[in-house]
């Protein structure tokens, strides 16, 4: 029997304030769009809620990053309980431990589910050419140091930020905690290299999907901000690589797609890559 979820990106557009509650408008539409087309599961961006900051060096920080419990956080929960659809929302978040780039996880009565802070945190350096503005999370977040796995909606998923796509092993170890989703919420540009950015902008999405036999929906900002130009095409791929979905570069929009859950397992017969595999031989690897 199909075990068949709708799932969603928000695919929202460039940030030109610095405060985080300027987005609450863009977040209801996107709910709004998802209550409508019944959407279980709506996944946002990267640091959806602020301009991409870690693209400038300022030591004045913290009117980027949402405090943990704030009446922001509260808002955003109760509009996925007034819409019912459970969310993945991405932003900057400052705690007593530390300041995180973190996707909180709500179900469609808005309770908290758990949240999953990045966990390889990035930095690159800046180019002369226009828009090589470079990065500096490194600068401003904590990386995270757990990859849980959560159940909503019937659904068993992982999350992976922006930069964690980028590395194998991570979405490896979801999948072999029973990940049947990977929900990617990502602030990608085109930088210095417009050209070769948007060529491989799909290659670790379909890469992390075929190579786990899981879906991946991956949400991405779009637009012109500042120097920054983000790609947009957020993307559904599903277990075998394919890609179901793709949202464009125009605009903003929300991108939904109907999914099997149960296409999990067929790809994984198929393709029985936990059968197979040698961690005998991955000793480098460590623990993986």
């Amino acid at each position: 029997m199909a075990r068949i979820i709708t799932v969603a990106a928000a695919q929202t557009g460039p940030v030109l304030s610095d405060d985080p509650a300027s987005m609450l408008p863009a977040a209801k539409a996107m709910f709004e769009q998802a209550a409508a087309r019944k959407v279980n599961i709506l996944c946002f961006s990267e640091v959806f809620l602020s301009p991409f900051f870690p693209n400038r060096l300022e030591k004045n920080f913290d009117r980027w990053f949402i405090a943990e419990g704030s009446e922001l956080a509260v808002r955003l929960d109760r509009m996925a309980a007034e819409h019912g659809v459970a969310a993945i929302l991405g932003y900057a978040e400052k705690t007593n431990s530390g300041y995180y780039n973190v996707a909180r996880v709500v179900d469609a009565r808005g309770r908290h589910v758990g949240t999953y802070r990045k966990t390889h945190i990035p930095a690159y350096f800046p180019t002369d050419a226009p828009g090589g503005t470079g990065s500096y999370e490194k600068l401003y977040f904590t990386p995270g140091g757990e990859l849980p796995v959560f159940e909503v909606e019937g659904c068993r998923f992982g999350i992976q930020i922006c930069n964690d796509r980028l590395y194998p092993e991570p979405s490896r170890v979801l999948a072999m905690r029973g990940a049947e989703v990977i929900f990617m919420p990502i602030c990608y540009s085109t930088y210095a290299d417009p050209k070769h950015r948007a060529s491989i902008w799909e290659v670790p999405l379909r890469a992390r999907a075929y190579e786990n036999g899981c879906f991946v929906v991956a949400a991405n900002r779009v637009g012109l901000e500042g120097p920054r130009n983000h790609l947009g095409r957020s993307m559904v791929v599903d277990p075998r690589g394919g890609i179901m979905a793709d949202a464009g570069s125009e605009g903003e929009a929300l991108l939904v797609q109907e999914i099997d859950l149960d296409a999990v397992v067929a790809a994984r017969k198929d393709f029985p890559w936990w059968r197979d595999r040698r961690p005998d031989l991955y000793g480098d690897l460590q623990h993986v």
